[in-house]
């Protein structure tokens, strides 16, 4: 029998009414890092996804980039969340949040004490982040010129994680994804245009990885016997300044190393985040097949979830065939909070008004029409 969109799916345990995943959306609406009440209403409108990974969450004052972006670190934050997971749970859907730090992509205004952003080395990323202003009016500003992090400094991020994610269990996440993906830290670490170390986090594949590895296994020690965890990752995006020239062996030697952990899933962006699918970095395009065999001939188990751009021919054709077990929708989710039900009915979807992406109140957030409107 074929497999479809909408069969169950068991991910560790956890039991996904489909294999249609909610992508992580960065829309800033939590002033002081605190998810507010109105974010509880736009998870609660889509509890029908499979499942929900929520916007990417900083997991300390350090690592917050942008505006108006959650957290994991103050007990307001918390108490935020565990709102959002009760009233997920309650309309019968499954949560996992988003552990990010974003290294470079930052500007001292949001770093504690106007502090300079921290990465692998000292190289300001030819990119933007997103302030908002005394007046309440939000506008993308060149990113800060970040300090290189002392090797010293790394296991006290690690723990950070480790209680970011312990923190989300508490409050009622049903797992944890770490964000290695999109030009954020550990991406940064990955990447020879932003690491430049000389010692044992830069210079040789093996080094560069080493972070990512770190703190994979740190979370999983944390939270991965207990719920389910999962990792993101962009092999080719030009998202935030990062370039890497030879991505398909960096990728290689990374899957291979994550299959030691008993991952639940591996959630690979193709392309170029929001951009073309083709895109690539390098002299030859980059072959996700060869990626997921890697993966699988070095022992890896986790489900194979993929990204970007998937319109609902593509992502039928990826889960039949089995190229993928999980797809994941970011933008039409935006605009279409009952996406499950049209993708089963065939039913039009609404167009997203990127107006609103990021800021605001409900407008462009939580006032898209359903079907049944």
């Amino acid at each position: 029998m074929t497999t479809t969109l909408f069969d169950p799916f068991d991910l560790s345990g956890l039991q996904l009414a489909n294999r249609i995943v909610m992508a992580p959306l960065t829309r800033n609406r939590s002033p002081g890092a605190v998810p507010q009440p109105i974010t509880a209403t736009y998870y609660a409108q889509r509890a029908s996804a499979g499942l929900i990974i929520t916007e990417a969450t900083a997991i300390s004052a350090q690592g917050q980039g942008y505006a108006n972006v959650p957290g994991l670190y103050t007990q307001q934050a918390l108490d935020g969340w565990r709102t959002i997971t009760d009233i997920v749970h309650t309309r019968g859907g499954k949560i996992i949040v988003q552990l990010w730090h974003v290294g470079r992509i930052s500007h001292n205004s949001l770093q504690p004490d106007n502090q300079p952003p921290v990465a692998p080395s000292a190289i300001r990323a030819q990119s933007t982040t997103y302030l908002i202003d005394a007046n309440g009016q939000g506008s993308f500003v060149p990113t800060s010129l970040p300090r290189a992090l002392a090797a010293s400094e790394l296991p006290g991020i690690i723990d950070d994680y480790r209680r970011a994610a312990r923190a989300a269990i508490e409050v009622g996440f049903d797992g944890v994804e770490i964000h290695a993906a999109n030009g954020y830290l550990i991406d940064q670490f990955l990447r020879l245009s932003s690491n430049q170390r000389s010692d044992n986090y830069g210079g040789s594949i093996e080094n560069r990885a080493r972070f990512l590895l770190a703190v994979v296994e740190g979370v999983m020690e944390e939270v991965g016997a207990t719920c389910p965890a999962g990792i993101r990752l962009s092999p080719v995006t030009p998202v935030c300044d990062v370039f890497d020239p030879e991505p398909q062996p960096l990728f290689e030697y990374v899957v291979r190393g994550l299959a030691r952990y008993a991952l639940s899933y591996i959630h690979i962006i193709e392309g170029a985040t929001g951009g073309a699918r083709d895109h690539q970095q390098g002299n030859t395009p980059f072959d996700y097949a060869t990626l997921k065999q890697v993966y699988r001939d070095a022992g890896g188990k986790a489900a194979w979830m993929l990204n970007n751009n998937y319109d609902p021919a593509l992502a039928r054709q990826a889960i039949e065939t089995g190229q993928a077990d999980l797809i994941s929708f970011g933008r039409l989710f935006i605009s279409n909070p009952d996406l499950v039900e049209r993708l089963r009915k065939n039913s039009p979807l609404t167009t997203p008004d990127t107006s609103t992406f990021y800021g605001g109140n409900e407008h462009g957030y939580t006032d898209y029409p359903f079907l049944d409107a």
